[in-house]
């Protein structure tokens, strides 16, 4: 592709690092804030700033937050005794938009994945475990991706967290393996939470 101008061309090939974002589309993206007003650009600019440097993960589940202590884990209105066990915050906010859900959660940052190099020391584990320690805890369920990865994930966990006399159990898979919970409609989802099951009866369906 050739440019009429190298600040143009350093524009695109920024964009076209996101994910899912070609050359062709990030030009489009560029020659459209070319288009905008200059404050508006600025503010642009600014909130991309502003997410980088100022953004945190929440203390205690590891969600994105604006405070060290996300506002679901600070509200007293959530049921603490509940923690749902999700990838990542994408997966956070797709049980959120179901509304069926009052608990709290826990995010791993990942999934146990030996091909990508990814071992259980690589995700938030040890701090799950010491969050069940306190005995306040009665149900953990496992919300991951049905995926072979999600599958292992869950199963290393499963035998992490058997020594806490807590109820474990995993979303109804109404969900078709190799789903990504982040692209399941919130009526199915939210259903999958609301029937969920123990862990061992999900071994033998």
């Amino acid at each position: 592709m050739n440019f009429s101008s190298k600040l143009l061309e350093d524009a695109v090939a920024e964009f076209a690092k996101l994910p899912g974002v070609g050359q062709k589309t990030a030009l489009r993206l560029v020659l459209h804030l070319l288009n905008r007003d200059k404050e508006e650009v600025q503010q642009f600019s600014t909130a991309i700033g502003k997410l980088r440097n100022e953004i945190q993960f929440c203390q205690t589940c590891h969600n994105i937050s604006d405070q060290k202590i996300c506002e679901i884990c600070a509200s007293y209105k959530r049921d603490h005794t509940l923690i749902c066990v999700v990838e990542d915050t994408r997966d956070v906010m797709a049980i959120e938009n179901t509304n069926q859900y009052n608990g709290v959660y826990h995010v791993l940052g990942g999934l146990i994945s030996p091909m990508d190099g990814i071992g259980p020391a690589d995700l938030q584990v040890d701090s799950l475990i010491e969050r069940l320690k306190d005995g306040s805890v009665k149900e953990t369920i496992f919300a991951l991706s049905a995926t072979m990865e999600g599958d292992t994930t869950i199963f290393y966990l499963h035998k992490k967290l058997k020594q806490f006399q807590i109820n474990i159990s995993t979303i109804a898979r109404g969900i078709a393996f190799g789903g990504e919970l982040e692209y399941v409609d919130e009526i199915t989802l939210g259903r999958s939470i609301v029937t969920r099951v123990p862990y061992e009866n999900s071994l033998s369906s």
